[in-house]
């Protein structure tokens, strides 16, 4: 199982700003199946960027009706399911995503979401998709119906806050976490309403108590300073390890020890894609023509052959 970070920027200044990039992250070979989680704007681009294929997801997860966690979904289902001519995957979010909820939403329109098998998650509700079981986990956000997700995978835990602001009984959503996955949005005591600031993750660590914590999501005021440092110092307070991610971390999870890890720090393995060469540009248009016509996206071909 692999956890790739596709852009780790978060709230709207920081992704109209792109600061960091706001794609989401990747979850690979879980039993099996690839699955993308809030895929916010130009995850599809730094899909490619980083080496990755939209073609072979076989999930896309959606925590709530925020353009920084659901803009590029629809072109990941249209990746999915072959430009919308084949059924397959999943399409798993909250409410307000998939139905709509008075003011949010949908994020993800009914044409998209009519050929994958979909689930309107809540709190406390597990679904059993690809032999795993995957529960919602409750926020307080702006998007009043938003969920967080816990995966478990034959007693594996991997759970993610999504955006929420601290309360109460946000740690018992997340008992068990092998590895937890937090937007921590802001450093220090600098905590906004719907959304975790250092502070606030410290506690929630101190009580979830993780073999592994990752933040991400961050706010122009976290890249402000360095979060590496912020996470060493989270580490030391909390208890538990702590990394900052970066855009383009990656590391294989390690299911009996997940604190030892190798991270990997993937580049741009398409930057020759962008260049003004004459000649990559033709070797770029015949491997394009090839991977076409290896995934059965001839429509478009044909009509260019034709005209």
């Amino acid at each position: 199982m692999k956890i790739t970070f596709l852009g780790t920027g978060g709230g709207r200044f920081s992704a109209i700003s792109q600061r960091r990039m706001t794609g989401g992250f990747r979850i690979d070979n879980l039993n099996g199946k690839n699955y993308h989680v809030d895929p916010g704007p130009g995850a599809l681009v730094r899909t490619y960027q980083f080496g990755f294929d939209p073609r072979n997801l076989d999930g896309v997860f959606v925590s709530h009706a925020h353009t920084d966690h659901y803009n590029d979904a629809e072109i990941l289902i249209e990746a999915m399911t072959r430009g919308m001519t084949k059924e397959y995957g999943v399409v798993l979010g909250n409410k307000s995503v998939l139905d709509g909820y008075e003011r949010w939403g949908p994020g993800i329109s009914n044409y998209h979401q009519s050929h994958s098998k979909k689930y309107v998650l809540e709190p406390n509700q597990v679904e059993n998709i690809n032999g795993c079981s995957v529960k919602g986990t409750k926020t307080v956000h702006g998007d009043p119906e938003g969920v967080g997700f816990q995966i478990d995978y034959k007693g594996f835990k991997i759970s993610y806050t999504s955006d929420t602001g601290y309360f109460e009984d946000l740690h018992k959503y997340h008992e068990g976490a092998d590895i937890l996955i937090a937007s921590v949005l802001r450093p220090g005591n600098k905590s906004i309403r719907g959304h975790l600031c250092s502070r606030n993750f410290i506690e929630l660590l101190k009580e979830v108590k993780p073999k592994l914590a990752i933040m991400t999501h961050f706010g122009l005021k976290m890249l402000s300073i360095d979060p590496i440092d912020e996470a060493k110092r989270i580490t030391k307070e909390s208890g538990v390890k702590t990394l900052a991610a970066f855009d383009g971390m990656s590391f294989e999870v390690n299911t009996q020890n997940p604190a030892r890890i190798r991270i990997k720090t993937l580049k741009d393995v398409n930057s020759q894609i962008h260049s003004s060469n004459i000649d990559l540009n033709r070797r770029e248009r015949k491997n394009t023509y090839q991977a076409s016509l290896k995934n059965g996206e001839n429509d478009e071909l044909t009509i260019g052959r034709n005209g």
